[in-house]
């Protein structure tokens, strides 16, 4: 039996300008630049600099010959689509995938994979077993491991090369690459790699061959620093085995690094989104625009609009076309100038807020000054969203006259003392790291004992809690943090 029924739903969608607010939102400064600069390659009714720049120009351009004038003049028709114009060349992207694009050359420093086969090329072996020797060096990774199983390899050369091998025979060549440089190179796991490298300092240093002792026979016991039970079950005095510990930790887990080429993993850069300055007690706050040009509509492109509107008489369906292609990116271009206009002033209101809010940590740049704080105080304050303030604080960096920070540096939840007052969990984490930066490592701070400390501090807080922001820190239990 069908029944009809009257239903009335709320429903917020957002335009298309929209999306386009939040997205630019999102940005970071670094990213902010290449959307503009994609923007105006592909929207040539987009220009940079000021309308002030482009009036003095044109006034300029009027005194200029009327031979040269007509040279930049252009009309509808270079938008129609001819006999003598493809297609492609009136899309929002020009490119083809015939255009030729020059890049400029660059040289970088020999490569870690370069430097093996460099080595391979010294070696006296068969074509046939130099083939396969390459092969495995193609295998390992930039820290220096092969992490790939031997069968897999073999697998892989039967059936996609066609080439005929042995577990035993790519063993016996892996130990070929094995005693290339650097020491531990070819290594399946971290414990194959030290002792590939504990083996070459020679085995008549008694340090060594406990050292050797240890990696071969108590491995996971050592990565567990059981100091204790290891030095029983081998026997040694307290001497020998700090100083057989001590070539341990000398030794590199990660050889490839050593001779990685900088060019491969380049580090990012941090360009601040925000510039605050502090002149008398005042704090200045700017964006960063430094690579972020002005934009304005063509003037040219206006006008054009103007005058074929106004004479939409006699008009061929090719220059209605035209114009509806001008007109769009013509609205396109104002919707993407205002969008960013509504992002630069959303992240000052935010940014101006968490300043308002931690004001005395902004003036004197200590830590213990930094109030709790969550994006719903900071959407109070603007009155925008919760999401909104998210984004503004995501991948964003401002600096200040005491070093770069990101945003959500500044947010954190809040615990309250014994007295009651309200502190800032980063202030608590400080202090965490201050114990154990100053703890006896050769008996570290328990995280029960790490407790009672912030509980005579004043600060009630549970072990679980100490153990939650220990680890938020990147610190290793106490027994891992133990050394001789």
């Amino acid at each position: 039996m069908l029944k009809q029924s009257l239903q009335q739903k709320l429903l917020q969608k957002l335009s298309p300008q929209q999306i386009q607010v939040i997205k630019l939102l999102e940005l970071p400064t670094l990213q902010l630049e290449e959307r503009i600069k994609k923007e105006l390659e592909e929207n040539p009714v987009l220009e940079e600099g000021s309308n002030e720049e482009e009036y003095q120009e044109e006034n300029y351009s009027d005194e200029t010959p009327e031979k040269d004038k007509d040279k930049d003049e252009f009309s509808l028709e270079d938008y129609m689509n001819d006999e003598d114009t493809p297609s492609y060349k009136l899309s929002a992207q020009n490119y083809s995938a015939d255009d030729k694009h020059e890049e400029i050359p660059f040289s970088g420093g020999t490569t870690f994979h370069e430097l093996l086969i460099s080595q391979l090329g010294l070696r006296i072996l068969s074509p046939e077993k130099h083939a396969l020797t390459e092969y495995l060096i193609g295998n390992i990774d930039e820290d220096g491991y092969l992490r790939r199983e031997i069968e897999s390899i073999v697998d892989d050369l039967a059936f996609s090369m066609g080439v005929e091998t042995s577990y035993e025979e790519l063993v016996e060549l892996l130990r070929v690459i094995q005693d290339f440089d650097p020491a531990g190179v070819g290594a399946r796991d971290l414990q194959e790699c030290l002792l590939l490298q504990i083996e070459r300092k020679g085995k008549f240093n008694p340090d060594v061959k406990l050292a050797q002792l240890i990696l071969k026979k108590n491995f996971e016991e050592f990565t567990k620093k059981h100091y204790d039970k290891i030095q029983k079950r081998v026997g040694a005095t307290d001497e020998d085995f700090k100083c057989a510990v001590d070539e341990i930790l000398k030794l590199n887990p990660k050889p490839g690094s050593t001779f990685s080429n900088p060019l491969d993993k380049a580090s990012p850069t941090i360009i601040p989104d925000f510039i605050l300055e502090e002149e008398d007690g005042d704090l200045l706050l700017s964006l960063n625009s430094r690579n972020v040009p002005e934009l304005h509509i063509s003037r040219s492109y206006s006008e054009m609009i103007e005058d074929y509107s106004g004479n939409k008489k006699n008009q061929s369906k090719e220059n209605k076309d035209a114009v509806m292609f001008v007109k769009q990116k013509l609205d396109s271009a104002k919707w993407f100038i205002d969008a960013i206009r509504q992002r630069q002033n959303t992240l000052l209101q935010s940014m101006n807020a968490i300043i308002q809010y931690q004001r005395e940590y902004f003036i004197e740049g200590d830590e213990r000054k930094l109030r709790p704080m969550i994006l719903k105080d900071i959407a109070e304050i603007t009155n925008l969203d919760i999401s909104t303030i998210s984004r503004v604080s995501n991948s964003k960096y401002i600096q200040t006259h005491f070093g770069i920070f990101s945003l959500k540096y500044f947010f954190s939840e809040g615990l309250q003392t014994d007295s009651g007052e309200e502190v800032s969990t980063r202030e608590i984490k400080k202090i965490l790291q201050e114990c154990i930066d100053k703890e006896d490592k050769k008996k570290p701070l328990t995280d029960d004992k790490l407790a009672v400390i912030l509980k005579e501090k004043s600060y009630l807080i549970a072990r679980r809690t100490v153990a939650k922001y220990r680890e938020q820190l990147n610190i290793p239990v106490a027994r891992l943090r133990k050394e001789l």
